[in-house]
């Protein structure tokens, strides 16, 4: 797009962009189709983000110097850069959540220890293979919602952007991780059986999360609410209806994120989030 720099850090093809969110407060605390459920599950998720994508970027940094490809090295800085800034506007989200008398600090902290432990007593091969399995999941969520932008319809038009902006990204650095890990560890076990491990736990503990949140809102108990969430997730045109292919592509030994293009899908999404924000979409010199 015309109006876009290059930062230093990025690609072409994984820009770096600066966005700056700021929250207004008058945004209000159901702010996903009304829906406490909703709400929930993606702030849920967005309390594992600040930490989680420091988790990302200490597991890529150890093997850092082993990569000997100079387009991967560029790769692995955009990377970075990306996830850094996907850290510092949820926290600022997650900031403002919290000004709605939800246990978000508790979460984080409990995110934090978390990964801490798994840090200390996992190898680094078993970190980076979550990372790419992570990577993997969050890959999979972004596309679905450039594939289907309706998702986003009953999401605050304030919020929309952050949302929007992730996934554009997530998509544009999905297979870093993952090149890294093959030109490193290449160890299909480990990364299959990360990807068995991992996708147990990010299931339990975003459950864990949504209820929490929900409970601590005196949701827990509003079956309308939990009912219309779970049929938008899982219903006949559910969100996550269609999904388990591309899951599954992850366990096949000669899986590669980019098997799938999705350029056009965020070019589409660009396309979104620029009306939307309009030259605000420029990035950062």
């Amino acid at each position: 797009m015309s109006t876009q720099t290059m930062t230093p850090v990025g690609t072409a093809n994984i820009p770096v962009r600066r966005m700056d969110f700021e929250f207004d407060d008058t945004i209000p605390k159901y702010w996903f189709d009304n829906n406490p459920m909703l709400t929930m599950l993606l702030t849920g998720l967005s309390c594992v983000f600040p930490e989680g994508e420091r988790m990302f970027m200490r597991a890529v940094r150890h093997y850092q110097d082993q990569i000997t490809d100079p387009e991967l090295q560029k790769e692995v800085r955009a990377f970075i850069g990306q996830e850094a800034h996907h850290g510092k506007e949820h926290q600022a989200f997650n900031d403002f959540m919290a000004k709605k008398d939800l246990p978000i600090a508790r979460i984080e902290a409990f995110v934090k220890k978390a990964i801490a432990f798994e840090e200390k007593n996992l190898s680094k091969e078993r970190m980076l293979a979550k990372t790419c399995a992570l990577e993997h999941f969050t890959a999979m969520f972004a596309e679905m919602i450039l594939e289907n932008p309706q998702f986003l319809d009953g999401i605050d038009d304030r919020l929309k952007p952050l949302w929007l902006w992730h996934a554009i990204e997530e998509s544009e650095h999905k297979a870093v991780a993952f090149d890294v890990y093959q030109k490193t560890v290449d160890n299909y076990w480990i990364r299959s059986s990360e990807m068995a491990v991992t996708t147990v736990m990010f299931s339990f503990f975003t459950g864990l999360h949504t209820v929490e949140l929900m409970r601590a809102s005196g949701e827990q108990r509003n079956i309308k609410a939990i009912a219309q969430g779970l049929n938008k997730l899982l219903g006949k045109k559910g969100f996550f209806r269609g999904m388990l292919p591309h899951y599954l592509a992850y366990y096949r030994p000669d899986f590669h994120p980019n098997d799938r293009d999705s350029t056009q899908l965020r070019n589409k999404g660009l396309a979104l989030l620029k009306s939307y924000l309009g030259d605000k979409i420029a990035l950062a010199a």
